[in-house]
Order: C-alpha cells, then sequence, then structure tokens
C-alpha cells in the first residue's frame, strides 16, 4: 500500500479540509477522505502516535482491519468513522465476509466524542448512525455518519416502535418524506451484529442492490433491553430518490442541547 510522505504537510491538509468539507458537498475530491486517512492520520499514529487531524486511529488488528474517527465540518458534534483499508462504500462485497471488521461497533463507540461538543450526554435514541447509498455520497471511501437523530424522527420512532419486529418490514409512516424498511436488533453496542449482513440477508432484494441501499442504525431502549431500529431504503435513480440517509440526522443537534 503506497502512501505519501509523512512530510507533504501543505499538501495533506489541503486535502484535509476538503475532506471534512466533502461530506456535505458534492463535486469535491471523491477520494479525499481517503486521503486524508491514508496519508495522514494513520501516518502520524504510526510515527507519533497522535493521529491528527482525526481523534483516534484503531490499528489494532493491522491497517487492513483498522477504523479512524474523523470530525466532520458540517455539525456541531457530526463524526466519520472510516476505514484504514480502501473501501468504496456500502456496496463492497468484502464488508459482507464474516471476517470483516465491524465498522459499526466503532461508529457507535466514537459517540462519546459528541459529549464534550454538546456538553451533556445525548440519550441512547438520541444517536444515529447513518450510511448513504452511492447515488447520494459525495465520497468513494466508506464512511458512516455519527450525530443526532432529528427530533422528528426521534419521536416518529418512538410513537411506533411497538409496531416493529426482528423481522425487515417496511414502516407504516414517512420519515422525512420518505417510507423505509426497518427491524429492531437488541444489542448494547453492536458488538455482536452485523449491519451490512443483516440488510443483505434479511431485507428482500437488497443483497442485489447493495449500492442504491441506505442503511441507518438508530439508538433505542427496548424491552429486551438496549438496542437498535434499523432503517434502510433502496434508491432510484430514475425517479430521483438517492437514498440518502444522512437526511435522518439533524447535524444542528437543536435537541441535544
Amino acid at each position: 500500500m503506497q502512501r505519501r510522505a509523512a512530510g507533504s504537510n501543505a499538501g495533506i491538509a489541503v486535502a484535509a479540509g476538503l475532506a471534512i468539507a466533502a461530506t456535505g458537498a458534492f463535486g469535491a475530491d471523491r477520494l479525499a477522505l481517503w486521503e486524508i486517512v491514508h496519508d495522514k492520520c494513520v501516518v502520524d499514529e504510526e510515527t507519533n502516535g497522535a493521529p491528527a487531524p482525526c481523534e483516534s486511529v484503531d490499528l489494532a488488528g493491522g491497517e487492513e482491519n483498522g477504523v479512524a474517527i474523523l470530525k466532520d465540518r458540517v455539525g456541531q458534534a457530526q463524526f466519520l468513522a472510516i476505514p484504514t483499508r480502501r473501501i468504496s462504500g456500502i456496496e463492497a462485497p468484502e464488508i459482507l465476509q464474516p471476517s470483516a471488521p465491524n465498522y459499526w461497533r466503532a461508529a457507535w463507540a466514537a459517540r462519546s466524542l459528541m459529549d464534550k461538543r454538546l456538553e451533556r450526554t445525548p440519550k441512547r435514541d438520541m444517536i444515529g448512525l447513518a450510511i448513504n447509498s452511492s447515488l447520494a455520497r459525495s465520497q468513494d471511501q466508506l464512511h458512516i455518519h455519527i450525530d443526532c437523530v432529528a427530533p422528528d424522527v426521534r419521536a416518529a420512532i418512538a410513537a411506533h416502535l411497538g409496531e416493529l419486529s426482528e423481522d425487515w418490514r417496511p414502516l407504516s409512516f414517512d420519515l422525512k418524506g420518505r417510507r423505509f424498511d426497518a427491524r429492531l436488533l437488541s444489542s448494547a453496542d453492536l458488538a455482536d451484529a452485523a449491519p451490512f449482513r443483516l440488510l443483505a440477508q434479511g431485507d428482500p432484494g437488497a443483497a442485489d442492490n447493495m449500492a442504491k441501499e441506505t442503511l441507518v442504525a438508530i439508538g433505542a431502549d427496548l424491552t429486551s433491553g438496549p438496542g437498535f431500529v434499523l432503517l434502510a431504503r433502496r434508491g432510484d435513480s430514475a425517479t430521483g430518490d438517492v437514498a440518502h440517509g444522512e437526511d435522518l440526522l439533524d447535524h444542528s443537534c437543536a435537541a441535544a442541547n
């Protein structure tokens, strides 16, 4: 795996600025996230033990299995969980392998970074994780958004939580004007779960259309204990539906303040 020299700070700094902004701006360098994680965060972690500009880089399982956490410039407390290996996005077949790193667990654990920025600890159902479809994303490096849940989305899910089960089924209501499929997942921290595989193996047609899928995990308090509501939607470029699950998040974190 070729990497730029750690001393190329000027070019990397420019790439960093683009990378952090690119998640909210189409048309930017579509590999900016990869470049900053691969060329800067990993290099700094290995040489200095300080992975700037990332918040953290976990290389315990090697770079092929690592994950970086980066503050997104968009939003008060939005972070991104990004693999330290080259993976395009939700359509990449390697993320469905049993040996694939648990990027969702790393993303959920990173929610603790939000506390300092918000000066409080949001309730479980205020936090959501989202990955956009290939139709909607602005970056061709897999990344999971970590942020507050939009207040109206939170309220709607709470009102209908009793309708959901551990089987995928269409919601009886819209979220942000779109109808999602949903299921419950009993798990405290996603350590024992594989959301990508649950989508591909459980939601009809998803396995053949992963590039068009968006997947969101929202914290929930279930009757069985802590868990999540998983939400998925398949985009259709012909109708202009790009499956942008990030829309269910609130980058202002208004309700958490």
